[in-house]
């Protein structure tokens, strides 16, 4: 896929995000901490496969993890941030880092959001399936996908072979899964304020 072409997909995502106005959630006090991790870390965790030589790149998204934060309309500006971030830190070039942003961030993000709302649509409102839907399973199915999008649109993983390829990255896509589960629990139990994707009233009523 042409940088012709992800740029326009990266543009069709970031601006109907800013249309949304979404420095409004800004107002949401508990935003602040998730925002301020995400942009401290994420691009640390990003730069990873440009730090150090390895036979198979691991690579971290934590798309879902942030969608879950701070929901779709800030994600997607903040994701990008993260996307220039690692650009500035590494030795990547404006491609890989355009690819990276898209492919590791927005789309991952975006698959998360519509999971979420079919899983909304059409299981109950209830903690266990927005932990275990949301943050473990829907994790692992968005990030999974995401991932088999990038490779389509020609960004293998480099040193493995086609056929082990899809074991890469499933695999890849678990590790992230459990990260993102575990501290969702978390967050639901000790900090709800920290997921702007999370409502009290929404799913505890039921339960």
């Amino acid at each position: 896929m042409t940088e012709l072409v992800e740029t326009l997909l990266v543009l069709a995502l970031l601006l109907p995000a800013l249309w949304l106005r979404p420095w409004r959630l800004l107002g949401h006090s508990g935003l602040h901490t998730p925002l301020l991790a995400t942009l401290a870390l994420l691009p640390l965790l990003w730069a990873l496969p440009f730090w150090h030589a390895m036979p198979l790149q691991l690579q971290w998204s934590g798309a879902c993890l942030v969608l879950l934060c701070l929901g779709w309309p800030l994600a997607v500006p903040v994701l990008t941030l993260v996307g220039g971030l690692t650009w500035a830190i590494t030795p990547a070039t404006g491609a890989q880092a355009l690819s990276l942003l898209l492919w590791q961030g927005l789309v991952p993000a975006t698959l998360a959001l519509a999971l979420g709302a079919l899983l909304r649509r059409f299981l109950p409102r209830h903690p266990f399936i927005y932990i275990l839907g949301r943050g473990f399973l829907g994790t692992v199915l968005c990030v999974f996908a995401a991932k088999l999008l990038a490779q389509a649109a020609g960004h293998v993983l480099p040193n493995i072979g086609s056929e082990l390829s899809w074991v890469a990255l499933w695999l890849m896509a678990w590790g992230d899964a459990f990260v993102t589960g575990l501290l969702t629990a978390i967050f639901v139990a000790y900090r709800p304020q920290w997921l702007a994707t999370w409502s009290d009233t929404l799913y505890l009523k039921n339960s």
